[in-house]
């Protein structure tokens, strides 16, 4: 079993309520819809700390969780067309962190 997670950062100028909104109700669904994910993502997780009282600042915005099988699996994933037209540049919409990543 093979597990990313990845800490990301919302863009800038972007309010964490308007990036949490778009992490779980855009994304998250974009992501879930295609194919791929459901022939090869094994779990796909999303969440978001939340400020609280006496605990220090938040490190990130949001936190994604995806496991695959093997890493065949992750590679036909994060290469088939509807990740690389639909699911990435989705993100780059909403995530400083993301629009970095190829």
């Amino acid at each position: 079993m093979l597990k990313l997670i990845f800490m990301i950062n919302r863009a800038e100028g972007m309010s964490y309520e308007r990036f949490v909104d778009h992490h779980r109700n855009r994304h998250a669904p974009l992501f879930t819809s295609i194919p791929e994910a459901e022939r090869h993502v094994r779990k796909y997780a999303v969440s978001h700390p939340v400020p609280a009282e006496n605990y220090p600042p938040r490190a990130y915005d949001g936190l994604t969780e995806i496991w695959f099988e093997d890493w065949e699996g992750h590679d036909a994933f994060f290469a088939s067309d509807n990740y690389r037209t639909l699911v990435n540049p989705d993100t780059k919409h909403a995530s400083s962190t993301w629009a970095q990543w190829p």
